[in-house]
């Protein structure tokens, strides 16, 4: 059975870091990426990293946020600096086993998302 485990959300205030994790179990993937979702918003990329190690950025968190892989964990990050409030969401990990893309809907598998709270 395919399980995503996220840990380390949390509250902190803007301008601090925190480390997201997700960790896959019951096989690997070729891409794994990280979603969020506010309140009242529709789920939006964040970060995704292929198996070769391409990664991708959306606009609004590029050179703040980095996805990285730990092939040998089937565990993956993210490192999230200058934390913003509107950064505030829950986020999710999600895999999938076929191309790499953008969109949640390409995306076969989903963890039970972690909270990520910035305080201004």
């Amino acid at each position: 059975q395919v399980q995503l485990v996220e840990s380390g959300g949390g509250l902190v205030q803007a301008g601090d870091s925190l480390r997201l994790s997700c960790t896959a179990s019951g096989r690997t993937f070729s891409t794994m990426a990280w979603f969020r979702q506010a309140p009242g918003k529709e789920r939006e990329f964040v970060a995704r990293i292929a198996r070769t190690t391409y990664t991708d950025y959306a606009d609004s968190v590029k050179y703040r946020f980095t996805i990285s892989r730990d092939s040998a964990k089937n565990t993956i990050y993210l490192q999230m600096n200058s934390l913003k409030p509107e950064d505030t969401a829950v986020y999710y990990c999600a895999a999938t086993l076929g191309l790499v893309t953008r969109d949640p809907v390409s995306y076969d598998y989903w963890g039970q998302g972690t909270q990520v709270t910035v305080s201004s």
